[in-house]
């Protein structure tokens, strides 16, 4: 089956071999006795497309798993009143043109058998193995009578479990479900829709995830035809019309055949239809669609090393149109895809856009984890249930990092809405990213992934504790979109009384991290009332989080903090305690107190600005002082944003770290703002393990080439 399966004209089906009648077999199949040796043309056509692919592959075990298919729904009708063996022949055909192993056909000609017949898993099991049994039991849906509403989401978590151990299990639910969407016109609209949309926001996502282009482009075409039906007709319109124009692609095609030859290279040039949907995008994004836009050159080789033979005859011989390179083969999509892609400019003025690949590549490109065959039989691996490493995970060469990763969020999801919901929104991001640890590890990493969800994949739960991050050597806000190969480092507190702010939600993008800081803030609901109530009111800009002193767009952790711990002495018992961030004040300042929401205490330095706006609004001052018995410090290290200003000079932000460093204070965030006429500003909220250092940081600090001065920080009052 190919990439335009559903394009008229632009099949990728071997010639001679004509596309199967599945209904006329079906009923061939219920005739009778006197038609009973039809039955062997019914599989014979899926043993001639396995064959294709698999020359020496032994046909008896799929024979044997027909005639108990076949027995097994024998009078049983589909809603299109075809037999239902129709279904999965046609489900096992589009595994075996993809070239699945015997094992794959075998549980796809079964995959019904337990959940629609009286055949149970341990008679699969003994007849077919464990491995075949596996397969059958991961495509079985939930019943609706034991899980109600909650059936098809608890369906696709145990299916997504399965693949976790053996990706064959969604190949057949691809397939699966790629023949019900070309069966579908006999359902109610409603119910038609349902499934589109199903298929959409699921199952398409994870096609392309494990590289069935094959099944997901057709599966596109189906769905936009159902949820979409103007553009849809309209895209067949439009492709109608062209068809009577001259033919610039195969004029392109000829002239790349040619400069090919006299280079000497061996190549297959072929002319790959855009499917339906790629079509629609096309027009959409460029308005009215030249006649090379219907398709690309498909250009297909022996070895790697011809690829870029022929990628330099193209940019020789024609106008290459830069922007359109990309260079697939030395750096992989995450879902397999190899291959190289240009564009390149004909004698005529037409752009042709030109794929470059092996064959190998191209059966991978078309077919995914299907065409790598049965992963456990190579190099003496064991069968799915018996393949456990001392980690006690699964060893499996096909388990992408995105599965991993989908299999251990899903763990902390176990309401079945949760987890319906984050699995869509997980699987509409589109393309990974890889960024390095700072210990040689890396991470895979949905694109537009942050900070924040660096520290979670990294850390778990412990990355509740985040402070901030470095991203390639320099101090980052957790917010910080990551990039394909950046080193990011997070860095924790040892306070274990910390937690995610609020904030953190709008910077996180993987389901792991949401569903951690969710849970976290619903188990923590006092202290989100508290971290609301510390922020002062009156419009104007906010400061930033109290405890941390962080600005505003730049989310860190939040600290609980009682009067005690804080070393402050109230005029009133009872209640929590923040130190203001926007004046960080430490002994032996002189501060003041103010209630906010909550019952919270929120400690300014006398002479900050923020003292001033709440006296304007009315709040009552509460008196404050340090605790002189000296007992709090211990348990509680100091912490003080301090500003330096500074002429702009290389080294400079690494000479004011050290020196922070050597005066034993560690750095909780920071931010240096652009330089005006060579002059920089560094904001640095640091902790101190006790004030006293205060004074001998700052002289340090002061020391550094180029700095100039070095204050406390004092933000300016809100606009009252």
């Amino acid at each position: 089956m190919s990439a335009e399966a559903a394009n008229p004209g632009a099949p990728l089906r071997k010639r001679g071999r004509p596309r199967i009648d599945l209904r006329r077999l079906g009923r061939v199949a219920l005739l009778g006795p006197a038609s009973r040796d039809r039955l062997s043309d019914a599989i014979g056509h899926v043993a001639e497309a396995h064959r294709a692919h698999h020359p020496d592959a032994d046909l008896s075990i799929l024979h044997k798993a027909y005639v108990l298919a076949e027995s097994s729904h024998r009078g049983q009708m589909r809603k299109s009143g075809e037999p239902y063996i129709t279904h999965p022949l046609a489900v096992t055909l589009i595994l075996a043109e993809l070239g699945a192993e015997t094992t794959t056909l075998t549980a796809s000609l079964l995959h019904d058998t337990v959940e629609d017949t009286e055949v149970t898993l341990d008679q699969v099991g003994e007849q077919f193995g464990e491995e075949v049994r596996y397969l059958v039991d991961g495509v079985t849906k939930l019943e609706k009578v034991d899980y109600g509403a909650a059936a098809e989401p608890e369906t696709f978590r145990k299916m997504l479990v399965a693949t976790g151990n053996d990706v064959r299990v969604m190949s057949i639910k691809l397939a699966d479900r790629l023949h019900n969407m070309r069966t579908l016109g006999v359902m109610r609209p409603e119910k038609q829709a349902r499934i589109a949309k199903v298929t959409r926001d699921v199952l398409i996502p994870l096609a392309e995830r494990l590289g069935v282009q094959a099944l997901k482009t057709e599966l596109e075409d189906l769905v936009f035809a159902i949820l979409n039906p103007e553009e849809y007709a309209h895209t067949l319109a439009v492709i109608a019309t062209a068809g009577g124009k001259d033919d610039l692609l195969g004029t392109m095609a000829d002239s790349v055949r040619t400069t090919l030859r006299e280079a000497d290279i061996t190549a297959e040039v072929l002319i790959r239809p855009r499917h339906l949907v790629s079509l629609h995008r096309a027009g959409t994004k460029r308005g009215e669609l030249r006649g090379t836009d219907f398709g690309r050159l498909l250009v297909l080789v022996g070895e790697d090393a011809d690829c870029y033979a022929v990628l330099g005859e193209l940019h020789t011989c024609f106008t290459p149109v830069i922007s359109e390179f990309k260079d697939f083969i030395a750096a992989p999509k995450f879902n397999l895809y190899q291959s190289l892609h240009t564009a390149v400019v004909g004698p005529d003025g037409a752009v042709a856009e030109v794929l470059i690949r092996t064959h190998r590549m191209h059966k991978v490109a078309e077919a995914g984890v299907v065409a790598l065959g049965n992963p456990y039989t190579q190099d003496n691996a064991t069968p799915p249930q018996q393949a456990e490493p001392a980690d006690g995970e699964r060893a499996d060469p096909t388990r992408p990092g995105w599965l991993s990763r989908l299999l251990d969020w899903q763990e902390s999801a176990p309401d079945p809405d949760t987890f319906w919901t984050t699995l869509r929104a997980d699987l509409a991001q589109d393309g990974e990213i890889t960024v390095f640890r700072t210990d040689g590890g890396t991470l895979g990493l949905p694109a537009g992934a942050t900070c924040v969800d660096a520290a979670y994949a990294q850390y778990g739960e412990e990355a509740h504790g985040c402070i901030g991050a470095r991203v390639n050597g320099r101090l980052a806000t957790l917010s910080t979109v990551l990039g394909d190969g950046d080193t990011v480092q997070p860095l924790l507190t040892e306070d274990t009384a910390s937690g995610p702010s609020p904030d953190w939600l709008d910077h996180a993008r993987t389901p792991a991290a949401r569903i951690a800081i969710t849970g976290w803030l619903d188990a923590h609901p006092d202290d989100e009332r508290t971290a609301d109530a510390a922020r002062p009111e009156g419009p104007g800009p906010q400061p930033a989080d109290p405890a941390t002193g962080t600005p505003e767009g730049a989310p860190t952790g939040r600290t609980r903090t009682d009067a005690r711990r804080a070393g402050v002495v109230l005029d009133r018992p009872g209640g929590p305690v923040r130190l203001a961030g926007c004046c960080t004040p430490v002994p032996p300042d002189a501060i003041v107190g103010f209630l906010v929401r909550g019952g919270a205490v929120t400690v300014h330095r006398q002479e900050c600005p923020a003292v001033a706006h709440m006296r304007e609004i009315g709040r009552a001052p509460v008196a404050a002082g340090w605790d002189e018995s000296g007992d709090w410090r211990d348990a509680s290290e100091c912490r003080v944003t301090l500003i330096a200003e500074s002429f702009g000079r290389p080294r400079l932000l690494a000479d004011l770290t050290e020196a922070i460093a050597t005066a034993d204070a560690a750095i909780v965030s920071a931010t240096v703002e652009p330089p005006s006429e060579q002059r920089v500003r560094h904001t640095y909220t640091l902790q101190l393990p006790d004030a006293a250092g205060l004074p001998a940081l700052m002289r340090a600090m002061r020391d550094v080439a180029g700095v100039y001065d070095v204050s406390r920080a004092q933000q300016p009052a809100p606009a009252g």
